[in-house]
């Protein structure tokens, strides 16, 4: 091999938006398994909708503004705005045939056979007509508004993936008969999917759009509907502050909020078999072109149908339900700090539950030697298990800082409420820097103990979400260890005071230096290959995209480090090339549990260092966000994370896709003899030893041979 670095080009990244496609293709194919159970079918089928909304609300939204604003800037796989965005359309189209195919041709079907179905209303029996007429008559029509559209009823601001009906009407006038068109919007506190009753044990819906459609002649007297049509719009969600012109972000937060629903749309959804003319009509009122139409074979927002999924129902079409466990060393333990003092402790959510996080913020909120409790809160959902735990502390007069991001995407409503009840209750809420987003996940506990002061803390990957916490894969770490207390009281007072940022003495710190120290010990990685010393790293995160970080990658891959890439989402790297990134393998696991923990690996010639934190290797977190990514200083939790993780995630051969050169992904299969290999489910069995404090098995260390089973055509 040349000692002459190749140069880097444009097509040695994936693009983005493509990547960020194919990992929705993932979530997809997990609706495809006819192996899993049904109702998780149903779960991933609604989850790639879910996705594919916010995609169009900040994605795509983004690409089109580029365009709009004629900028000539190329992304860094050398696409322009609109060669990006052709191709993502190009791309949109065939996951949602593929997703409506699977609904109609597997779902649809199989939830049949297990006694759901969904009826058209000209199928209803005379019982379910008696009762749809009374829960229309009761329920629905009082809530529907029917807006005509003519020269004194200019088209309806319709709100953001609100579901909508357009009607074509006859309407009898004085000398002829005119057609008119009127939009009915499809109330959002209703359900999507109404049950019928039933005596027998099955379930059976009516849409709710069908069953307004049934009834439209009731809004309209005195005319004729020649037709009906659903149909929804998707708009521009991002939320646009400039803060070095706001005094109080509060309440340009909730400005924006207001502003966002009526934002620019960028998707119109309609029933495929609406005439030509109708989706025309739509289009020039909502200022889109043939571009932004998505003409659907299914129903339109088929998030709602996660309805079918609530409850307890039906155990026996989903997988075994898991409760999170506590470590035995926590169990039924009145005195956190002591057990902290001793040694540190790692939880693995959602195997091991999220409740110690509660219970350690509850102590200290109770404990009588504690004297201040500091929290950066990002996504809570306003859980009363953490601010209620803030709350009682103050009551008990404890001094309690709450540094809140107001800007969580889609969260912000929720998070300016709870904010507003953490500074009625008397503990000071800050809002952070200017500039930056406060994406890091660390609470800070002040004690008095018999010893001197200490800095007890809880650093993690996640948010401060107990019910996030039950679907998300992340680490949660307790410790006192003097020097990362002395960080993290440093950042609080960066994002509290004012004041420069300190360097730390053990923790990465975004935007300060998370970029320069990944790259650095990357870097340390090649020069240790090319010495002959062992060299590896493994990367688990869930997005990789910064170009500084990757071409660091490429440089260690040709040194001859062997690295170990596990991105669940966006992977720009392209691995296998020749000459660039053959030493490099990149793969995704998607499962029942959304795969959100960071963890980085670095050999650092057998003496091996690992870092956990909050911060994926994109230029958001690295240039834009607060960012905490911090060492594992505990000799037995650095060796749990490498043996009872990392090693378990790589052994993966049931769940794991591996990225190819050209941007796709192909299936693992068990090699042959080996056995399958689930890694979440092996996750929940150590958990379940560990609560028992059942010893882990100990034996030979190595990765089992995984063939890539090629992916199906759809």
């Amino acid at each position: 091999m040349s000692d002459d670095p190749p140069e880097i080009l444009p097509q040695h990244f994936t693009n983005r938006e493509l990547s960020w496609l194919e990992f929705n293709q993932r979530v997809l194919d997990e609706a495809l398994d006819p192996r899993a159970p049904l109702l998780e079918r149903v779960k991933f089928f609604c989850i790639t909708s879910s996705n594919l909304d916010e995609f169009f609300e900040v994605r795509v939204a983004g690409v089109k503004q580029q365009i709009e604003s004629e900028a000539v800037e190329r992304s860094v796989d050398g696409l322009t705005s609109t060669e990006c965005f052709l191709a993502m359309r190009e791309r949109v189209l065939k996951l949602v045939r593929q997703q409506f195919a699977c609904w109609k041709r597997d779902l649809v079907p199989a939830l049949e056979q297990q006694g759901v179905s969904f009826l058209p209303t000209k199928k209803l029996t005379d019982n379910d007509r008696v009762f749809a007429e009374r829960f229309y008559r009761e329920e629905v029509h009082p809530a529907l508004t029917p807006l005509g559209i003519d020269s004194a009823h200019p088209f309806p601001q319709l709100l953001n993936k609100s579901l909508n009906v357009i009607v074509r009407l006859n309407v009898s006038g004085a000398s002829e008969e005119t057609t008119r068109l009127a939009i009915v919007q499809v109330p959002r506190s209703l359900p999507r999917l109404v049950p019928l009753p039933r005596k027998d044990g099955t379930r059976a819906f009516v849409f709710l759009g069908n069953l307004i459609g049934h009834f439209l002649a009731d809004l309209f007297p005195g005319n004729k509907v020649v037709g009906h049509w659903m149909f929804r719009v998707t708009r521009n969600s991002e939320l646009y502050i400039d803060e070095e012109d706001i005094a109080n972000l509060l309440r340009a937060v909730e400005e924006e909020l207001h502003n966002r629903r009526r934002n620019a749309a960028v998707r119109l959804e309609i029933e495929s078999h609406a005439p030509v003319e109708i989706q025309q009509e739509l289009l020039k009122n909502l200022k889109l072109t043939e571009e932004d139409l998505y003409r659907i074979e299914g129903p339109i927002n088929p998030v709602r149908l996660m309805a079918i999924c609530e409850g307890d129902h039906s155990p026996e079409l989903r997988d075994k339900a898991h409760v999170g466990t506590t470590p035995a060393a926590l169990k039924d333990q009145p005195d956190y700090f002591s057990v902290i003092r001793q040694r540190d402790i790692l939880l693995h959510h959602p195997f091991e539950s999220f409740s110690p996080v509660c219970d350690f913020l509850a102590q200290a909120a109770e404990d009588r030697q504690v004297l201040a409790i500091k929290q950066t809160l990002y996504r809570t959902g306003g859980d009363p298990r953490i601010i209620g735990a803030l709350m009682r502390a103050v009551r008990n007069g404890k001094q309690v800082t709450a540094v809140v991001e107001l800007r969580a995407r889609f969260d912000e409503a929720n998070n300016i409420q709870w904010a507003r009840q953490l500074e009625e209750a008397g503990v000071h809420v800050v809002y952070g820097l200017v500039g930056y987003k406060i994406h890091s996940k660390m609470t800070l506990v002040v004690r008095k103990d018999p010893d001197g002061i200490r800095r007890y803390l809880h650093l993690a990957t996640g948010n401060y979400n107990p019910g996030t916490a039950k679907h998300y894969t992340d680490l949660s770490l307790l410790t006192c260890q003097p020097d990362l207390g002395e960080d993290i009281a440093n950042l609080f007072n960066l994002l509290t005071g004012i004041c420069q940022f300190q360097e730390t003495r053990k923790m990465v710190i975004a935007p300060f230096q998370a970029r320069d120290r990944m790259i650095e010990m990357i870097e340390r990685e090649s020069e240790n290959a090319r010495r002959g010393l062992p060299a590896k790293i493994i990367a688990k995160m869930n997005s990789l995209v910064d170009p500084l970080a990757i071409a660091a990658l490429y440089r260690a891959s040709r040194s001859g480090v062997k690295i170990e890439l596990i991105v669940r989402g966006i992977c720009c790297l392209r691995p296998g090339v020749p000459g660039l990134s053959e030493n490099i393998r990149v793969r995704s696991i998607i499962d029942r549990f959304l795969e959100h923990s960071r963890i980085y690996y670095f050999e650092n010639a057998c003496q091996p260092e690992i870092y956990v934190g909050s911060a994926d290797w994109m230029p958001r977190n690295f240039d834009r966000r607060i960012e905490t990514i911090f060492p594992i200083l505990d000799g037995n939790v650095r060796e749990r994370i490498i043996s009872e993780i990392l090693e378990i995630v790589l052994r993966d051969n049931c769940k794991a896709r591996f990225l190819k050169s050209d941007g796709t992904y192909t299936q693992a299969t068990p090699g042959e003899g080996e056995k399958e290999h689930r890694s979440q489910a092996e996750f929940i069995r150590l958990a379940l030893r560990a609560a028992a404090d059942i010893p882990a098995r100990k034996g030979k260390k190595s990765y089992p041979k995984v063939r890539v089973r090629k992916k199906p055509e759809q």
